[in-house]
């Protein structure tokens, strides 16, 4: 792993920094996330615009997709230089991401595996923040076993009808396009049976309704469709083979999940706990030292993985590790907060959520710990990919789809 910068990450650094200075005004507050989410749908969508906006000018100077080839619309730079820009805009007042499921996500999938009209027609659009991408992969019956999904598309000579229902969706409802699974093939096994679309969420017969969360706001979705006919021409990769593509897309969002956001929230937390007046408290002193050597072990995960990215090994199981380490990590900051609030942290004004409070931050943690693969998981994972365990016995296998409970 390389823990110093070299001196053209440091020159790299010096760039996006003197960019950043001058076409952004600094955070006011260092150590605060802003608003995670908004309770106001005007107020949210007000924010999408502006996140829009701000797009659209990374991408004029080329600092959208820094790690994405220049024939794509990206810098032709490296993830290790993306993590960079990404820590030097976290201290800059720019409106939050809501492009994680695009250029994150279906970008590095389309690239992969598209051909050469679909990233002609989808990448340069979400580059520039034109288009807003979502994920419709889980349901309300296949979340951790995504395999089990039961969507099925049905061909129509040059459209697939599909019928369905996804939840959990993200930004939903302000995506123009998705990300979307089907079942394709009933009588295949049940990772084999999976075709990959590109839909458009315009398309008649698709029905989102936000979900309220605990947290006030309405982040997540269902999503249902009804008779949606969807051109041959936008299946991404071989029909009935859409799980290999799968796996590019689910790698990719475990990183940008696990990738950190490059604000310093527990040294925040110190801060939170000085002005509280509980700085002597042993117990809690412990709790917070706790919590800033797992933050430091976080740093450490992701340089490693921005090391192996640098010398040509792309993210694989190894970004299951930091996922994992980063959702145990926002459970430990929600928990040290909340001992540290006491009664306090029974109350939230929800009209208020400006700065992400701490009591926030505690209930979000939820969405973290589950969103891209619950921590068991990525434990699974861990243990059968990278530690080379046994595999957990399967009885659904080798059978048909049709032939399992979930059909």
């Amino acid at each position: 792993m390389d823990f110093n910068e070299s001196p053209q990450d440091a020159a790299f650094r010096a760039e996006c920094r003197s960019w950043l200075e001058a076409n952004a005004q600094p955070r006011t507050n260092q150590h605060s996330m802003g608003v995670l989410g908004e309770a106001d749908p005007e107020t949210e969508r007000l924010h999408v615009k502006a996140s829009q906006a701000w797009q659209a000018v990374l991408a004029d100077a080329g600092w959208a997709a820094i790690a994405w080839p220049r024939e794509y619309g990206g810098r032709g730079g490296s993830p290790r230089q993306q993590a960079l820009f990404n820590e030097e805009q976290a201290h800059f007042d720019v409106p939050g991401n809501v492009f994680m499921q695009g250029i994150g996500m279906a970008g590095p999938t389309i690239i992969a595996h598209g051909t050469d009209e679909q990233r002609e027609r989808f990448l340069r659009p979400m580059l520039r923040g034109e288009e807003i991408w979502c994920q419709l992969f889980s349901e309300p019956g296949a979340g951790s076993d995504l395999a089990s999904l039961g969507t099925r598309a049905e061909r129509d000579g040059d459209e697939y009808v599909v019928n369905g229902q996804k939840v959990w969706t993200s930004s939903a409802q302000f995506s123009d396009w998705g990300i979307l699974l089907t079942r394709t093939n009933p009588d295949a096994p049940k990772h084999q049976g999976i075709t990959y679309f590109l839909v458009d969420m315009r398309t008649p017969g698709i029905d989102v309704r936000p979900l309220r969360q605990i947290t006030g706001v309405a982040h997540f979705n269902e999503v249902f469709l009804t008779d949606v006919r969807i051109p041959a021409a936008n299946v991404l990769g071989p029909v009935d083979g859409g799980w290999g593509v799968t796996l590019t897309t689910l790698a990719n969002e475990r990183a940008s999940i696990g990738g950190g956001h490059g604000i310093d929230v527990v040294a925040g937390l110190i801060e939170a706990l000085r002005a509280s007046g509980r700085a002597d408290d042993p117990v809690l002193r412990d709790q917070v030292v706790q919590t800033y050597i797992h933050g430091r072990l976080l740093t450490y995960l992701g340089w490693r993985a921005q090391t192996a990215v640098d010398r040509g090994t792309g993210p694989g199981a190894e970004s299951s590790v930091i996922k994992l380490a980063h959702s145990m990590h926002q459970a430990e900051i929600g928990d040290t907060a909340m001992t540290m609030l006491g009664a306090e942290g029974l109350l939230l004004d929800y009209t208020r959520l400006e700065g992400a409070p701490w009591q926030v931050r505690f209930l979000v943690q939820w969405a973290m710990r589950i969103g891209g693969g619950t921590e068991q998981v990525q434990r699974n994972i861990l243990g059968e990919r990278i530690l080379g365990l046994p595999r957990e016995p399967r009885a659904d296998k080798d059978v048909p789809f049709r032939e399992t409970a979930r059909a």
